[in-house]
């Protein structure tokens, strides 16, 4: 057993519970695999990570200064590979867990991508869409010396949607000369986009939910489900389950939280939400706490907006059969021990969510091949990589008796440190 050198990094990442808690992740698969120990170090943290100041002319006059983040985890498998979102939370520590975290995904799915992440410090709510537009072109061009399509390609991510991936793809390609639509995934299908990429991190989720079904032998139509979140994941994932069969009882956003144990009309709530209503709005069902929401007892429980709401306060309480993360580190490190004592089946965010980078290296490959393939094409091939990678972990937990998230990050921990092992060290 190899355990990481833990030294204090505090100074340079901040005092982030999010990079805590990828870091002792990676402590746990340490402890249950013989890690090279020069390897683990260098998984332990990024190869790279650019934090730039980006000025944007304000609509109202003068000028205001944000600060943006660029991490890649890890090169060794191929470019690197990962979002950008847009959230006044966002920091150096919990961009550098999210890229080591999308390192690990895309191990576990076999893609020939390291992990990143990028993010800036701002509110894009309370932004104009020229004010977004200037902010996402001038951060683009402070982190070109690191991106390209073969070295850092981005993706949407919280706060950010296929029109941000349009400027940075128009900022790109002005700056080499060219057009260039493999520099960044999840962009509108009329300039390369793929068909079905916005959609993609959902429906993985819902490929996950349906085997875990199908393992426990529990029958869609007599199942619930409670969904935090009404983005792009979690109105997706909603949207995908109820069309096949399952109840959802219960959907909350950060605004608020709704409940009707009859069901929710989820294409009458769509509709509700995209003409700018809330959520917790809709007439077609009544108002609960937000605390209320994670412990409503249903079948299926998705976590489906922000990292570390499964606490060691409520992780306890909760009241499913099945918990599939939608987000990015929902759980936290004290919450997972209290759920591997439990009989709820986990199925960790490194795979459930996974659907979205996955479709990304479809559109990456399409790109740069000038092919586009068709939805349905998109769509086969991204459920058999899901479910081959569902029960790749399956049967490791089985295996081993291990939880289902360490397995998952032993599958992509190992992968990547083979790389790095069979490549060796520079110079």
């Amino acid at each position: 057993m190899t355990t990481s050198v833990d030294p204090d990094l505090s100074p340079i990442y901040g005092d982030s519970p999010t990079f805590r808690m990828a870091r002792q992740q990676l402590d746990a698969v340490a402890e249950a695999t013989d890690l090279d120990a020069g390897v683990l170090d260098r998984l332990s943290v990024p190869k790279r990570a650019m934090i730039v100041s980006i000025p944007v002319r304000m609509d109202k006059g003068g000028v205001k200064v944000f600060t943006g983040y660029r991490v890649q985890h890890s090169l060794t498998s191929g470019p690197s590979k990962g979002g950008l979102r847009y959230n006044p939370s966002v920091d150096l520590g919990e961009v550098v867990a999210l890229a080591m975290w999308m390192s690990w995904k895309c191990g576990i799915m076999n893609l020939p991508f390291g992990g990143a992440k990028g993010g800036i410090s701002c509110d894009p709510a309370v932004l104009s869409l020229g004010e977004k537009e200037r902010l996402t072109r001038r951060f683009t061009d402070e982190v070109l010396s690191i991106i390209g399509p073969r070295q850092d390609v981005m993706a949407p991510d919280m706060g950010t949607d296929e029109q941000t991936m349009a400027w940075i793809y128009d900022t790109y390609s002005m700056r080499v000369g060219y057009a260039c639509p493999e520099i960044v995934t999840g962009k509108p299908v009329e300039v390369g986009g793929c068909i079905g990429r916005r959609e993609a991190t959902g429906r993985g989720v819902t490929y996950c939910i349906m085997e875990a079904l199908a393992e426990l032998n529990l029958r869609p139509h007599e199942s619930t489900a409670v969904v935090q979140g009404f983005g792009n994941v979690g109105s997706v994932t909603c949207q995908e389950l109820h069309q096949r069969g399952l109840k959802i009882i219960a959907i909350g956003d950060r605004y608020g939280s709704i409940r009707n144990l009859k069901g929710i009309d989820i294409p009458a709530l769509a509709k509700h939400v995209a003409t700018g209503k809330l959520v917790k709005d809709f007439p077609g069902a009544e108002p609960i706490a937000a605390d209320e929401l994670l412990t409503t007892p249903c079948t299926v429980l998705v976590p489906a907006a922000l990292e570390r709401v499964i606490t060691a306060e409520n992780a306890g309480k909760l009241a499913c059969r099945v918990l599939a993360e939608g987000a990015n580190g929902p759980t936290t490190v004290e919450a997972d021990a209290i759920l591997s004592r439990s009989d709820i089946f986990v199925i960790p965010d490194v795979l459930c969510n996974a659907g979205g980078v996955t479709v990304s290296y479809f559109e990456w490959v399409q790109d740069i091949q000038q092919l586009m393939w068709s939805e349905s094409m998109v769509n086969d091939k991204l459920k058999e990589l899901m479910l081959r990678a569902f029960h790749q972990v399956l049967k490791l937990s089985r295996d081993r008796k291990l939880p289902m998230r360490t397995a998952a990050l032993i599958l992509g921990v190992e992968k990547v440190a083979r790389e790095k092992m069979i490549r060796g060290l520079y110079p």
